[in-house]
């Protein structure tokens, strides 16, 4: 029972760190993030911020490509931008290329009714304006209750469950991180389809520093560098 206690104690400490509105990032003019599978570089996940009064324009381009004796598995390249007014999203469209097969996401609120209108390749319909767009640079995904695939729209409820404090080591810097873990509500999804991550947040620049998971390998999105 202690240790329960202890732990709801610091977990809302730490979300307490998490609360910055997407102004937040207003001063970011990038975040470039690298992608490893099996400790191998095998991709970027780069985001580009753009701020024009109370208005936030985020770009995200991610390329992977993995090989195999020489012969390429997997490949997969998109592109994504998301727009705030107010600290609130009103716009996502993204369209990602994975192993030539074409993946697609077109949202915007609908002021009427207050709830976002989806359309993706494999979600079309509405869903509540608490959903967070799945993308790494957006600390708030790890308070949110579910997240909007950038890939293909599809919507997942999430559990989120602090860890520990860890401090690790990116690019010869040093972060004093907290450590969560990040899955899917229903457990009863097919493997392929669960959220399953390990999410390291740095709440000194109020950014995701590391996430990992395993998926035919183990990957990690590792912070590189950000202005």
């Amino acid at each position: 029972m202690k240790k329960i206690f202890i732990n709801i104690i610091l977990f809302l400490f730490f979300s307490t760190n998490l609360n910055a509105h997407i102004s937040h990032y207003k001063n970011f003019k990038r975040i470039e993030m690298e992608i490893f599978r099996n400790n191998e570089l095998i991709g970027y996940n780069y985001y580009f911020f753009k701020t024009k009064n109370d208005e936030v324009q985020v770009t995200n381009q991610t390329k992977i490509t993995v090989k195999l004796l020489g012969t390429t598995i997997f490949d997969i390249e998109g592109y994504g931008e998301e727009k705030y007014k107010s600290d609130k999203l009103i716009s996502f469209r993204s369209k990602t290329k994975q192993n030539k097969k074409e993946k697609f996401v077109n949202l915007r609120i609908n002021k009427e009714n207050n709830k976002f209108i989806i359309k993706g390749s494999s979600y079309s319909g509405e869903a509540s304006k608490n959903n967070i767009i799945g993308n790494w640079w957006n600390h708030k995904l790890l308070q949110a209750e579910s997240q909007i695939s950038p890939v293909s729209g599809s919507v997942k409820e999430q559990v989120i469950t602090f860890v520990a404090k860890e401090k690790i080591e990116l690019y010869g810097k040093s972060y004093e991180t907290e450590h969560f873990k990040l899955k899917s509500k229903n457990q009863n999804l097919s493997d392929d389809k669960k959220l399953n991550f390990d999410i390291w947040f740095d709440k000194s620049t109020g950014l995701i520093i590391k996430v990992k998971y395993s998926r035919m390998g183990e990957w990690e999105y590792r912070l590189k560098s950000f202005e």
